[in-house]
């Protein structure tokens, strides 16, 4: 009986490179597909003749795609266990009623004959160490780096606090360029495409050799390989050990924060010896609790890089706005608010809670200034909106929370119509204000949240960003 062939992946590198060079035709294009991801073969544009020689020398393993746990199917892409996310369909490649999960569909089927294909052959990763910033971190955006840095080379997990315009890609810079140096693979991810299409120029002209990508829904780079990844963490699903460093920004945004297998992949996409960093100005209760009683690794910065304080919210009651908008007329505070900022030529964002409701406002709002546009999650022109306002070309944007995060403009004020409503958390209510004050030259302007009727969210929002300035001025971040 023969014996079985030493797999190449477990050989020393010598021999393996000679036999990687004389046993097969090895193909780095599939490397780079491949590398830390764990696709389904209709994913991968090559033939299966190739991809099951790549398996015969070692450098990629067949994973089921779902598996059964103590009776219960469960995928091992996104992790899902709900029976209720599982359907059944009658299959051509087994023959039998397959099992699939209905969870990550939208990424391909992943079935109980499906198997994931993941890479274990060499690594691209090499040393990078170019890095071109030349800028200067605040006191306290240097404290959070050097506790990045610090996280990154000792492979541990991490916490940064910090408020709203704190600055915290900065913070991240060095971490990563010492990640870079160190030939590992890093990896940004946030809930939102809009924060990754924001940061990805920012990295590209700071990381230029390490060539970063940006991972989304419908993205060009999705079969390129990094050593610096920007990703919806949507698009994590398909990653399997992948980073060094993840970095998880907005970690309290939906749907991150309500999706455990969003969680899930995450966890999954990370090297078993890696560092996590987790990013945020609003953590949720769960978070504070640990940062509060040291049981997580946690770093706070309570001050803008600025040295200002955080612009604090105004209430204004609007009366009963709801019947008045159904009747074609606008709350009389919030018309003379929005004529203020169209008199001073000033932009504004007005923060709506629901497309319902804002697609009854816009006309009344454009008949204050026909320039005033609108956008939610779902429009198509939403990118080129965004654009336009950061331009100067749109006097007053409409928006729901789908602008909460992520989005900067120099010098804007923000209304919040509707406050009371039950989408304006909290968090949200922060993150919200957070647009305001941004800029070193407009450090300040003005955030009030219009209501029916005061909230619980809105004090508690309030008391946080006051909070943050009180703790800003006891450790000397904010200018006196």
């Amino acid at each position: 009986m023969n014996q079985p062939l030493t797999r190449i992946s477990d050989l020393p590198d010598e021999l393996r490179n000679q036999a990687l060079n004389q046993s097969y035709a090895f193909n780095p294009e599939l490397q780079t597909l491949l590398e830390g991801k764990a696709l389904l073969p209709e994913e991968i544009p090559h033939s299966l003749k190739e991809i099951h020689e790549h398996y015969e020398n070692g450098c990629l393993i067949y994973t089921k795609g779902v598996q059964t746990n103590r009776g219960r199917p469960c995928c091992t892409r996104c992790g899902n266990q709900d029976s209720a996310l599982f359907a059944t369909f009658p299959c051509s490649r087994c023959g039998e009623d397959c099992t699939y999960c209905r969870k990550c569909i939208m990424m391909g089927r992943v079935s109980q004959c499906s198997p994931l294909i993941q890479w274990t052959g060499p690594s691209k990763n090499r040393k990078i160490e170019s890095f071109e910033w030349e800028g200067t971190l605040s006191q306290g955006q240097q404290t959070a780096s050097d506790k990045v840095v610090q996280a990154i080379t000792q492979n541990t997990d991490l916490l940064v606090w910090a408020v709203c315009g704190a600055g915290k890609t900065e913070v991240l810079f060095n971490g990563i360029h010492q990640a870079l140096k160190n030939e590992k693979r890093v990896c940004i991810a946030t809930p939102r495409t809009d924060v990754i299409l924001e940061l990805l120029p920012r990295l590209q002209k700071v990381f230029p050799a390490a060539n970063p990508i940006a991972l989304y829904g419908g993205s060009d780079d999705r079969h390129k390989h990094s050593q610096l990844v920007l990703t919806t963490t949507h698009q994590l699903y398909r990653y399997h050990s992948a980073f060094d460093v993840t970095i998880v920004d907005e970690v309290d945004a939906f749907p991150y924060s309500f999706d455990q297998t969003l969680q899930f992949a995450v966890k999954k996409a990370r090297k078993l010896q890696s560092s996590l960093i987790y990013l945020t100005a609003t953590p949720d209760s769960k978070l504070q609790r640990e940062a509060k009683y040291g049981k997580r690794n946690t770093v706070t910065i309570p001050a803008r890089y600025h040295r200002h304080p955080l612009p604090v919210p105004s209430l204004k009651w609007c009366g009963n706005w709801k019947p008045k908008l159904e009747k074609g007329r606008l709350p009389a505070p919030i018309t003379r608010w929005t004529e203020a900022r169209i008199t001073t030529h000033k932009q504004a964002l007005i923060f709506l809670p629901s497309v319902k409701t804002m697609k009854k406002a816009l006309p009344l709002f454009q008949k204050l200034h026909p320039g005033i546009l609108s956008v939610h999650a779902e429009d198509p022109e939403r990118k080129e909106k965004v654009q336009k306002m950061r331009d100067g070309e749109i006097p007053i944007l409409l928006t729901t929370t789908i602008l909460e995060r992520g989005v900067t403009i120099p010098n804007i004020d923000v209304a919040v119509m509707g406050a009371e409503e039950d989408i304006f958390t909290e968090s949200a209510l922060v993150q919200i204000a957070g647009r305001v004050g941004r800029s070193a030259r407009h450090p300040s302007g003005d955030i009030t949240f219009f209501h029916y009727g005061k909230t619980l969210s809105m004090i508690k929002a309030i008391h946080h960003i006051k909070e943050m300035n009180r703790q800003g001025v006891k450790r000397g971040l904010l200018s006196k």
